[in-house]
């Protein structure tokens, strides 16, 4: 047998499975959740006049309650329901990026950056884009941020790059602020007593750490390919640099566009503004960055004297590239109210916590964080999730003299770090579909910087506990 017939053997070989849809990944999800709700033991907190959990007071039920699968179907719908807000914010988002790249202006700014930089215009781009969506991410990240995945596409394209890439440049930055920046943790400090934004430049600092190594990871990513295009995760998946479509204009402009120039301004603006409110308020944050947005897509449109009928159009097609993203965010709405109806979330947090409480303080600390990650698969909600697992871990802490600062740092650590690999996010799947890039691609090229991320964290916040850190 020939060498190019057992080597056209072993690519077959290696085709032979393939990650289904994601359609179908997030009906297994809900499947799975109704099998648990026959396996694991139904029980309840009890719960205080105001819903609040006792977390001293935990009791199994005398009976199952699972959830069947009928049941199961006919939760999606209030699972829709329950992320209502969040994919009207994506729809939103998705119109807004839609006008922006209607107008061309990221191309034509790009264009005018490598023409003028030269080899360097390929660096500051990517430098740019990743800082600005690690700093979107941090003070105003959100599902909405799905809409982003399109300018990766184009800064992937313009370059040469894999789709991976254009996740690298809008998700996976987004993710790294949202994971470690100073706004994603006020939640979760104010249901553990602790002052919200405590902490807030300790964690600003943490922010641009983390940036700066996922950064160095992304940029080495990009070198192997470009060295060797068989390096590229997606290159079983028919990418080539050689064949890649061209998105730049013929000619090359040698200066800016005072339109490109506004438009940028005004895409970016919003965000500056919705970053302010969260900061100051926030107490209606989805409403005003719907807000914003609307108001950013008819600014964007109009600079660029867009006909009204172009611009209603255009802003409809970007609702309608959305849709199926925002089906997936209803899927995982879903995926928590089945454990909900079947009484078995309560159970898992108490049988996951429990053990805690018999470990020295440094490594319960560590504990905490590995039992939000793992529980963050079960409850992709962070609201949710805070308000089930926070009257837990707080007297945790309290009685293993762990201060209330660290606590948060803990949750925050297992809530949003997982959240790179949780197949029932919806920022996260939402992302992939729109890349058109299968979950488990993603796992291969996410989990090595992921694992160096959580070893870090766990050793920051174990000499944290130590030290008994504050916040102030």
């Amino acid at each position: 047998m020939s060498v190019e017939n057992i080597s056209a053997k072993t690519e077959t070989k290696k085709k032979q499975f393939k990650m289904p849809h994601i359609l179908w990944l997030m009906l297994g999800l809900l499947l799975l959740a109704t099998v648990l709700t026959y396996i694991i033991p139904a029980g309840q907190f009890a719960r205080d006049a105001n819903g609040n959990i006792i977390a001293t007071e935990f009791n199994f039920l005398s009976k199952q309650t699972p959830v069947m699968i009928g049941d199961a179907l006919m939760l999606i719908l209030p699972g829709m329901v329950s992320q209502a807000s969040v994919m009207i914010l994506v729809l939103a988002m998705g119109s807004n990026t839609a006008i922006l790249l209607e107008t061309k202006s990221i191309e034509q700014i790009l264009n005018w950056a490598v023409y003028k930089l030269q080899d360097k215009g390929k660096v500051i781009a990517i430098i740019s884009m990743f800082v600005l969506m690690t700093y979107i991410g941090g003070f105003a990240g959100s599902d909405a941020l799905i809409a982003m995945v399109p300018i990766g596409i184009i800064f992937s394209k313009k370059f040469k790059l894999d789709p991976m890439v254009a996740l690298g440049l809008t998700t996976y930055p987004a993710l790294v602020g949202f994971a470690t920046g100073p706004s994603s943790a006020w939640i979760a400090q104010g249901m553990m007593g602790v002052s919200p934004y405590s902490g807030s430049i300790f964690r600003f600092v943490l922010m641009n750490i983390f940036m700066i190594i996922g950064m160095l990871y992304l940029f080495r990513y990009i070198n192997k390919i470009e060295k060797d295009p068989k390096n590229s995760v997606m290159y079983s998946e028919g990418w080539n640099p050689d064949v890649i479509e061209e998105v730049e204009d013929e000619s090359v402009p040698e200066k800016l566009n005072i339109g490109s120039l506004l438009t940028l301004f005004i895409y970016l603006g919003q965000y500056v503004f919705i970053i302010y409110y969260s900061l100051v308020d926030g107490s209606e944050i989805f409403a005003y960055t719907v807000a914003a947005n609307i108001l950013a897509a008819v600014g964007m449109g109009l600079v660029n004297k867009m006909s009204l009928d172009d611009l209603g159009n255009t802003f409809a097609k970007g609702i309608n590239s959305m849709g199926f993203v925002i089906f997936v965010i209803g899927l995982a709405g879903a995926f928590s109210l089945i454990m909900t109806e079947g009484n078995i979330i309560d159970t898992i947090v108490y049988s996951m916590t429990r053990p805690l409480m018999n470990i020295s303080r440094g490594i319960s600390s560590v504990g905490i964080a590995l039992v939000t990650s793992i529980l963050n698969v079960f409850i992709p909600s962070a609201s949710s999730k805070a308000a089930i697992v926070a009257p837990i871990i707080t007297p945790i802490g309290e009685a293993l003299d762990i201060t209330g600062q660290v606590t948060v740092q803990a949750y925050q650590i297992g809530d949003r770090f997982t959240n790179f690999i949780s197949p029932v996010l919806g920022w996260l799947m939402g992302s992939l579909v729109t890349a058109k890039i299968s979950y488990t691609k993603w796992l291969r090229w996410i989990m090595p910087i992921l694992v160096v991320f959580m070893v870090i964290s766990l050793v920051y916040l174990y000499i944290l506990t130590e030290i008994g850190w504050t916040g102030l």
